[in-house]
């Protein structure tokens, strides 16, 4: 998310956008792994890899050499590539279920006078968030405390036009039809980083609900962060806590996740990947203009975005994690140990994302699901300034994987950095067949 939290689905690509829209997170799966791409060809570049190779099995040899994974040599080698296409910073993560994951790392040598990046690093997760929101939702629908039909103005009484034909699943699930907030440009100073207030989830609500709603509820799918940001709200009215206490004491805590948090200020609780984006100078030309002058500290072209207050995200997209944590509240929500097996099969009921393809890509309750050419994923990815990252499990939740790039404005302006666009799709692809212990495709060379 360059300047806003998006989806993107094929329907959504197939229309025009106008210059101005801004959304605070971008779903990028269904575009990225839906088509095998791989890539070939030598880029002179010598980057540092930290790459942990699986473990030695219990019967092997004490001395015995530990041999790399298949697709170990690849994805370093495409980490690499991303890195020399433009990217600050990456991490991957692959976990086929079998001994130790893959983690790799690659920076950009003018990053380490910043920081050197490891596996574990914090970063923000975007609209990987509204998993996890969803998911503390159901946890309350088996409590009996929600429920999917309630209409969202039995929560939250005259905020939302249509409240009452709008139900808790529809925000859910995209089909409220609810205008995204963070195409409002009043939001824009908070994205750009030039402006620190807190928002509140009835503030962001506010800011989506003042616009004409697209359609009627219920009739058509359309990726819009401003239902989360009224899940937000109604979470918050019906267990009477902040959200930043019911991740802590709901998800986080239960399952250890040490660095796995709700943020409301720029504050970080840990060692954490620093983020950032193209300074003006450098922002190709096809960025548009309100989109190119990010606040932060300036250097080697860049703007140092990690330290902007990403309030703004809100229920959308305002949680911090890492690889490791997001690895293992995957495996705790699609093996059961989060939600119980009814409201698990809820999360999992899908709407199509395209009209046009029924069976296509779905999207559940904040998650969604596609068929790859190496097996059937569940997924989210999230971008806000200065982190694009994609996520991804099987559905037992033993199979999982990660891709980080510390930068995000190319994943909202693709057409304006084709190469790095290319070369952060074919890493995403390479890490799904990992994760299924298959060869990747052919690789082709980028630019």
């Amino acid at each position: 998310m360059t300047t806003g939290l998006r989806n993107t689905s094929a329907h959504e690509q197939s229309r025009p956008r106008p210059a101005a829209r801004r959304r605070v997170e971008r779903l990028v799966v269904a575009a990225s792994f839906l088509a095998v791409t791989g890539l070939v060809g030598t880029i002179g570049y010598e980057g540092h890899a930290a790459a942990r190779t699986t473990e030695t099995p219990p019967t092997a040899p004490v001395h015995a050499t530990v041999a790399e994974p298949p697709n170990h040599a690849q994805l370093v080698r495409l980490a690499q590539r991303l890195v020399a296409a433009g990217a600050p910073a990456v991490i991957a993560r692959v976990d086929d279920g079998h001994g130790r994951p893959i983690e790799i790392t690659e920076q950009a040598p003018w990053t380490r006078k910043d920081h050197r990046l490891r596996a574990e690093d914090e970063f923000r997760m975007g609209s990987n968030t509204k998993t996890m929101m969803a998911a503390l939702v159901l946890q309350l629908v088996g409590e009996g405390r929600l429920a999917l039909t309630d209409p969202v103005d039995t929560w939250l009484p005259g905020q939302v036009p249509n409240g009452r034909a709008i139900t808790l699943r529809m925000l859910l699930n995209h089909t409220s039809g609810l205008f995204d907030y963070t195409e409002d440009p009043a939001i824009l100073p908070s994205t750009m980083g030039k402006d620190p207030r807190p928002w509140t989830p009835e503030q962001l609500l506010a800011l989506g609900v003042r616009h004409d709603p697209k359609f009627p509820p219920g009739t058509q799918w359309a990726y819009s962060n401003t239902n989360y940001a009224a899940v937000g709200a109604v979470l918050e009215k019906a267990t009477g806590r902040s959200l930043a206490d019911l991740v802590r004491d709901r998800i986080a805590g239960p399952l250890h996740l040490e660095h796995t948090y709700y943020a409301t200020d720029s504050a970080w609780r840990g060692p954490h990947a620093q983020g950032y984006e193209p300074d003006a100078a450098h922002m190709p030309p096809g960025v548009p203009a309100e989109f190119r002058d990010f606040a932060g500290a300036h250097h080697d072209g860049h703007v140092d975005v990690s330290h902007n207050n990403p309030s703004w995200g809100g229920a959308a997209g305002a949680m911090v994690s890492t690889a490791h944590d997001w690895a293992r509240f995957y495996a705790a929500l699609m093996s059961g140990k989060l939600l119980s097996a009814a409201q698990l099969a809820q999360m999992r009921t899908t709407v199509p994302m395209d009209p046009e393809q029924p069976d296509g890509p779905g999207y559940g309750l904040g998650i969604q699901t596609a068929a790859t050419p190496c097996g059937r994923v569940w997924a989210h990815d999230g971008g806000i300034p200065g982190y694009l990252s994609t996520h991804v499990t099987d559905p037992t939740g033993r199979r999982t994987a990660t891709v980080l790039v510390a930068t995000e404005a190319f994943a909202e302006h693709p057409d304006a950095f084709p190469v790095l666009a290319k070369a952060a799709k074919t890493l995403q692809t390479a890490t799904v067949c990992a994760m299924f212990d298959k060869p990747a495709p052919i690789e082709e060379p980028i630019g």
